[in-house]
Parts: structure tokens; sequence; C-alpha cells
């Protein structure tokens, strides 16, 4: 397995720039992320010791991550997760003033799902990359398709566009990311370095295009901000003039975007040497800077496009997929399924009445 031990060595190693959990502590913010290569959860904050506090969770092929601070949502391999946190207001656990508790699993089967966030309506809506669609669970179903690209022609467990990254607007699916407008299996990989578009899904029409395999639309005070992840770039798209703003170059393969105020957090992976990352700009952008590609975090500053501060992991981990700000969290945690930690926390809810 990915995630195996040496003995004697750490699992991951995590280092970070100087001031990075004092940034946390001042924002008051954790973070969480996603690396599915190890088929990790990761929680990210600050330590009593001013050292970062990290907690670990197996979760197979653990992608689109969700969370505002009291529930978590992750999808798998083959299943979308809740957590919820099990922690009152001002009650710890252990020191952690967060502990995330996975209550419900929707099984899906391999829909090779990205992102995905609950509407305002509480409705889930999650990409699924392998039928080319949006879609929300099904009591029955492995999934109940809610909206197709223009240019995908039918419904079929082909991906095609490569489908990625869903951004809400006003509390509804708004845009999303696809890496090709193609019609054909696997057709997408043809056009990795130019193929790339933005799909507003309320007026079914590419509102950017000429990307280099985009991913993680967000918005973010009333601007859609997103990845450019085969040149390196975070930034801003200009819907008016259909063009894509470079904001900041960070060292890597982006993948993962959430904000903390005028902050930006960015993940970054390793890219692989294959059909799929080989080729693209960022290898001469790389180059150009006489830098070498890296997994962690880069916080950017939206204010300069300067990065402020960093985080990076060194180890098997090579690639992440999302990662989310986690608002008024010091110290999150999570239970896994691993031990037998699940089985022995039990916590009583409200009274209710027959």
């Amino acid at each position: 397995m990915a995630d195996e031990k040496v003995p004697g060595e750490p699992w991951l190693q995590i280092t970070c720039s100087p001031d990075f959990v004092g940034w946390l502590l001042r924002e008051r913010v954790g973070l969480a992320f996603t690396t599915y290569q190890s088929h990790k959860l990761l929680l990210l904050g600050a330590g009593p010791d001013g050292r970062p506090a990290v907690c670990e969770r197996t979760f197979r092929n653990s992608m689109g991550l969700w969370g505002d601070g009291q529930t978590l949502w992750l999808a798998t391999r083959y299943q979308i997760w809740r957590f919820a946190n099990a922690l009152a207001p001002g009650q710890f656990h252990d020191g952690r003033d967060r502990l995330f508790v996975p209550r419900t699993a929707h099984t899906t089967g391999d829909l090779d799902v990205h992102d995905l966030a609950p509407e305002d309506s509480g409705r889930l809506v999650f990409v699924n990359t392998k039928f080319n669609c949006l879609a929300t669970v099904d009591e029955r179903a492995s999934f109940r398709p809610l909206w197709k690209p223009p240019f995908i022609s039918a419904l079929v467990p082909e991906d095609r566009c490569h489908l990625n990254g869903l951004a809400l607007d006003a509390g509804r699916a708004r845009y999303v990311t696809a890496v090709a407008t193609s019609d054909v299996a696997d057709g997408w990989r043809d056009r990795r370095a130019d193929g790339g578009v933005v799909v507003d899904v309320r007026s079914n029409e590419v509102v950017l295009s000429g990307l280099s395999m985009p991913h993680s639309p967000r918005v973010h005070n009333g601007a859609l901000w997103l990845h450019n992840s085969g040149t390196g770039f975070l930034g801003r798209a200009d819907l008016a003039a259909g063009r894509f703003e470079p904001v900041a170059f960070c060292p890597g393969y982006l993948r993962g975007l959430t904000f903390v105020g005028d902050f930006a957090v960015v993940g970054l992976s390793k890219p692989r040497r294959d059909n799929s990352f080989g080729g693209l700009a960022l290898d001469g952008a790389l180059a150009a800077r006489g830098a070498e590609p890296r997994c962690g975090l880069n916080v950017i500053d939206l204010r300069t496009g300067v990065t402020a501060h960093w985080v990076r992991l060194d180890g098997p981990v090579t690639e992440l997929y999302d990662v989310v700000a986690l608002p008024g969290v010091a110290r999150p945690w999570a239970l896994g399924l691993k031990s037998d930690e699940i089985e022995r926390l039990l916590t009583i809810g409200e009274p209710g009445a027959l």
C-alpha cells in the first residue's frame, strides 16, 4: 500500500513557513485536504507547542471535499461520506476543538467523483466524472443525474471530457470545469494543453475556453477563481471578456482551492510523468524559474499575488486533490474506520418525542 511506513521513520513529513501556524491562529481557521494517491483525509491545525497539528485518516481514494467547520463531505472510491462534529460549543476532545465523526455513507459505486458541495437547499451535488455529468445521491440508485454539458451526447460510463470542478454561486451549482469538449471516451487527453473550458450550468454556455487542464472553480467575493493547472497558475475569470487572468504561479500541478479572507489556499501536486500530466506548459514554467515541483499548500495573498505562507509534504504523498478551510477551528480531529475508537465514542443527541 502507498501508506506503508518505514520502521522508525515518520509516515509523512510536514514542514511549513515560519509564520504559518501564527497565520492559522490569527485567522482562527483549520484546514482539511485530501490525497487520493495515498488514500488519506488530513486535517491541519495549530498544536499547543506552536507547531502544526496533523490528523490523518484512511479513506480509499479520498477526492472531493467540502467543509464549513461543523460538517465535512468526502468523496471516496465508491462512497460519499458525511462527517459531523460531535463536540458541543466550548467542548474539547483531548485538546481538540472539533471531532469529525463519519455518520453517513452513500454507496455510489466507482463514479470517479471529483468536486462536491451541498447547495443551500441541502441537496448534495457532485461531479460524476465517469458519466460526464453533475449528479446527486439517490436512495435506490448509484446516482441521480442533474445536468450534463451541451457537448456530451449521452449519459454513458465513458470519461469523455474529464469534467472535474464545481463552483456554487448564491448557494446553487453554477460553474464547472472540464479538460476538453470531447464527446468520445478518453478524448480529453488529446486536448490537455489548450482544450479546457468553464461552463455555466444555468445558461448551458461555455464562458471560458483555451485553458490547460482547469480545476477547482470557486466563487469568492463575487469573482470566479480557478486553477489553470497545466500552466501552474491560480487566476480569476474575466467572464465579460472570456479571459483567464493569472494572479499567482505556484510550483506544482494545482488542484484544490479555498479562501480565508484575503488569502487563497492552493493545493500543489508533483505531476506524474504519464499521458495525463506530461508535456504541459507547466514543465517549461518550472524550468524557467529553476524550480522543482512540490506537493503541499501555498497561501496566496490575493492583494499582491505573493505566497505569504507555505506547507510542504515529503514522503509517500506526492499528489493532493482538494483543500477546504474550517472557519473558527483551531485544532481539528476526525475518527476513521481502522481503529476501535469509533466503536467506543458514544454521544447523545437532543431528546425527541414519540
